[in-house]
């Protein structure tokens, strides 16, 4: 068990050590650099971007430059954006809180609705609760985001006054003034969240009401709901993890259209406008963080998976 677990470890680290590679490599043969970005609008002349290109340790080595780069970023120092002056830490950390702070309340409100839906839909199989949740499960899962959002703020916030339609407060503010601003967004992340979660659970369940083992408890006469809570539901609700890790990943990095219809200060606003300001080191610090977050979250889901699932620790162990 241990081992397992020290190969996943190993097995994530070389996994963000080969994205950050990626990032960098990435950025580095794309047309031209960070100061003929920043100062191309100005018409700067070869004098100018020289001394830019110094200033920026733009001058060295590609290999130097990835080193110092990864290192700064293994203790949280990503390095300047394209202005030379502000640091990308600063500009990031605030952006990446409140991502968080959407991510969790979005998680707070879709996940537990999501497993109780999922298994109310999965123990009344086409029955009225069923078809009524997984109708609107699947009319949740096929409308594009930024359409259920808007219909959000058209109701919400044009027709009937309830709640803000975008975000106003600043990206440094503290969490408690973003409210009741997040409303909105969360509710439009629990709605996605809680379709996909829910018709995987729901599947789940099916199957495992349908095993073997169910059976057999059935006909030894034990009580329905005590099979359902102590049998059933541990193993039918172990899939879940890794569809919540995988959800974790995609709030934290790929809501970019819902902050930018709501005005929401987060790290996909803070991608889409680096992107426009050709603020390359801002974004190659984002992907880096995104990709991060990705291997960090699916590599706990899996360790956690695996210590919940005695055949899976059974099967490591013997390996």
């Amino acid at each position: 068990m241990l081992f397992m677990l020290i190969r996943r470890v190993f097995l994530g680290l070389v996994t963000v050590c080969l994205v950050s590679l990626i990032i960098f490599a990435g950025v580095e043969i794309l047309p031209g650099d960070a100061c003929t970005q920043y100062l191309g609008e100005y018409q700067a002349d070869d004098e100018l971007l020289a001394q830019c290109r110094k200033d920026l340790d733009l001058n060295r080595p590609a290999i130097d430059r990835f080193s110092e780069w990864a290192g700064g970023a293994v203790t949280g120092d990503l390095g300047l954006a394209v202005d030379g002056k502000t640091e990308i830490s600063k500009i990031v950390g605030d952006r990446l809180k409140n991502s968080l702070l959407l991510a969790l309340c979005a998680m707070g409100v879709g996940v537990p609705l999501a497993l109780f839906l999922g298994v109310i839909t999965g123990l009344w199989r086409d029955r009225l609760p069923d078809l009524f949740v997984s109708t609107l499960a699947i009319f949740a899962m096929t409308i594009p985001e930024f359409v259920s959002a808007t219909l959000l703020i058209l109701i919400f916030s044009i027709w009937l006054g309830w709640l803000p339609g975008i975000v106003l407060t600043s990206a440094s503010a503290p969490a408690s003034e973003f409210f009741p601003e997040i409303l909105l967004p969360v509710i439009v992340l629990s709605l996605v969240m809680c379709a996909h979660i829910m018709r995987m659970v729901r599947s789940s369940v099916i199957e495992v009401m349908a095993s073997d083992y169910v059976q057999m408890a059935t006909l030894k006469g034990v009580p329905y709901w005590q099979m359902v809570f102590r049998h059933a539901l541990p193993n039918a609700l172990l899939p879940a993890i890794n569809v919540v890790a995988l959800t974790i990943a995609w709030l934290l990095g790929g809501v970019v259209v819902i902050e930018v219809v709501f005005n929401y200060p987060g790290l996909g606003r803070l991608m889409i406008d680096s992107i426009s300001d050709r603020d390359l080191p801002v974004v190659q610090s984002i992907a880096l963080i995104v990709a991060s977050v990705y291997v960090c979250v699916n590599l706990a889901a899996d360790l956690l998976t695996m210590i919940a699932n005695p055949k899976l620790r059974t099967m490591y162990t013997r390996n």
